[in-house]
């Protein structure tokens, strides 16, 4: 349907906006500017947050492919730095610190900390902001455009850890202890029975669809936010694709897991979880809080 001009304001929005110009009884004492200050200093609602990622969704769904391709590589490639320095961090502790889990899981939010301040395209960030648009707009035409965006970003960043896992095993870059640690943090990740990859993908989902829901609040905390949940996945050791999917390939590239069973066994369930903690709880949840009021 064509637009001649501007939308007009619905029901919801007249009511919210005159809300905005009442003064409370409190703000009767209060000259131009304090009032003024109130409202740049007042939180933003959960309708502009959903409207800030929704916007931020309807533009990576309209991006080209090659530069969706490119940036995913990036995000493969920006997120093994969490193994990375986790590996740093023990090598350098010891495996036997007593406390070395809860410091070793400050190393995997550099990797984090990288991909989302650069604006990398990391897939499990995609879990909510093109879904948004994907659930205002539920069409065959949206739907197809949102697996075309998955699909190009998931297999991009896993091109990106593949090629940073084979640099690790193969390229000799790494000291030996390094090195050994990587392989000590990989195995205990395969440890994992598929359901168990499953099930604590689903809190890492929701935390990553968290974290992008409240960036836009973050008002220049935005690593201090970023570092915090990103902690957490590691500490609770619960299971993200991306990351873990370096882990994994690493494995795989050292000769100690067939590629089929990394695929099906471990990368495979660690998706699902994601996907259902990011897109089935948290974006539908984001969703449904706000839909009343559009």
């Amino acid at each position: 349907m064509t637009q001649n001009g501007p939308s007009q304001p619905t029901g919801n929005a007249v009511k919210r906006e005159t809300r905005e110009h009442e003064i409370s009884p409190s703000e009767v004492a209060l000259t131009g500017a304090e009032r003024e200050a109130v409202v740049e200093n007042s939180s933003l609602s959960s309708l502009t947050v959903y409207s800030i990622i929704m916007r931020e969704g309807q533009e990576e769904l309209e991006r080209p492919l090659l530069s969706l391709w490119w940036s995913g590589i990036a995000a493969g490639i920006g997120i093994s730095s969490s193994v990375l320095a986790e590996a740093v961090i023990r090598s350098n502790l010891g495996s036997d610190h007593p406390y070395l889990s809860l410091v070793e899981s400050l190393g995997y939010t550099f990797g984090f900390v990288l991909v989302i301040l650069a604006r990398l395209q990391l897939f499990t960030e995609n879990t909510i902001t093109v879904i948004l648009p994907l659930l205002a707009n539920t069409t065959k035409h949206h739907l197809a455009r949102t697996a075309r965006l998955w699909a190009v970003v998931l297999t991009a960043n896993f091109v990106g850890t593949f090629f940073t896992a084979a640099m690790v095993v193969h390229g000799g870059i790494l000291t030996e202890d390094i090195f050994s640690a990587i392989l000590q943090i990989s195995r205990h990740v395969a440890e994992l029975s598929p359901s168990e990859s499953l099930l604590r993908g689903i809190p890492a989902g929701f935390f990553i669809a968290a974290l992008v829901w409240m960036l836009p609040s973050a008002k220049g905390s935005s690593l201090m936010l970023i570092v915090m949940f990103t902690w957490l996945i590691a500490a609770g050791e619960f299971t993200h694709v991306i990351a873990g999917s370096n882990e994994i390939f690493t494995l795989v590239l050292n000769g100690e897991l067939h590629f089929v069973t990394a695929l099906s066994l471990h990368i495979g369930p660690m998706l699902l979880g994601n996907i259902i903690g990011g897109t089935g709880l948290f974006a539908m949840l984001a969703y449904g809080q706000v839909r009343q009021e559009m």
